[in-house]
């Protein structure tokens, strides 16, 4: 049976693993679902999406990736979960800017079509993050290099002419390393990972940063955003909305969304729209009820 059949097989880890909050699996469900029927149109994204999904060796990346930033420095879902989200929203807002006949940089360079695009958002979102099983610090650059490899192995399949196969990968590699604005990304490609990236940001991926002490803004922010659709707008291509309950959840989205359209190519073309729930009350819900000072950080109580 033809890879691209089942671009949306779910292969589990075996090893090192971190235990998600049940919302944030729910939603990578129903995103993975959302794109389902947009595979037909990329038949090479999703072979892409494929082979990357399927490799032990990315999973395990995955895995390390995850368990230095969740367990060592207390952020939120680094790992596969993740990494699957980004993909799939990288894939959604594509889809909304070819339908807008907006040209991305692999088709204006020659260096292959809208297909091949699609499927270097695929790669480069799916393997952007690896680089934190080394460190946080320089993952971005460190991500490039160990993708390196891993494309040079899987993308053959697909890509068997090698000038065109490479000139792709390095389409690649530049929006791994430029997906965190350090340094900014330069091309259509590079600028929709970094902007998938930070669609991921509702409380679920929040919560286990939060459960595990982490308790500050960037911890409570994320808590307070409810949910992300990624759709077309009235008056731009792409309009993000972002549902939060509570008012601090603005710090997750100025710090984490909205960064990542000043000064990008996809600027023009996307908007971001905030509402704030819940319905009928003039009130925030509360998310923290009280704290304490316990040896230097504040602990929920």
């Amino acid at each position: 049976m033809p890879l691209t059949q089942h671009p949306q097989r779910v292969f589990r880890n075996r090893g090192v693993e971190i235990t998600l909050d049940n919302n944030y699996t729910d939603l990578e469900e129903r995103t993975l679902a959302a794109i389902e029927p947009l595979w037909k149109r990329y038949p090479r994204a999703a072979t892409m999406w494929e082979l990357l999904t399927s490799d032990a060796e990315v999973r395990a990346n995955w895995d390390m990736a995850d368990y230095l930033t969740v367990t060592k420095l207390n952020y939120n879902d680094h790992g596969e979960a993740h990494a699957r989200i980004v993909a799939a929203n990288g894939v959604l807002i594509f889809d909304l800017l070819r339908e807008a006949r907006i040209a991305p940089d692999v088709a204006r360079s020659g260096a292959g079509d809208e297909g091949d695009a699609c499927a270097v958002i695929v790669a480069a979102c799916l393997l952007h993050d690896i680089g934190n099983q080394v460190h946080r610090q320089n993952h971005e650059m460190v991500g490039a290099m160990i993708a390196l490899p891993i494309l040079d192995r899987l993308m053959p399949q697909i890509y068997p002419d090698v000038e065109r196969r490479i000139e792709l990968r390095a389409f690649i590699l530049h929006a791994i390393h430029s997906h965190d604005l350090n340094p900014m990304p330069l091309t259509f490609e590079a600028a929709l990972v970094s902007l998938a990236d930070g669609t991921d940001i509702t409380k679920g991926r929040g919560r286990t940063a939060f459960d595990l002490g982490k308790v500050d803004i960037h911890s409570v922010s994320a808590l307070a955003i409810d949910d992300v659709k990624i759709a077309k707008g009235e008056k731009h291509a792409v309009e993000i909305t972002v549902t939060l309950n509570n008012s601090a959840g603005i710090f997750q989205i100025e710090d984490t969304l909205a960064k990542r359209l000043r000064g990008s190519p996809l600027a023009s073309y996307v908007n971001i729209v905030v509402f704030s729930k819940p319905e009928g009350t003039k009130t925030d819900m509360r998310i923290i009820e009280r704290l304490s000072l316990e040896n230097g950080s504040f602990k929920v109580e």
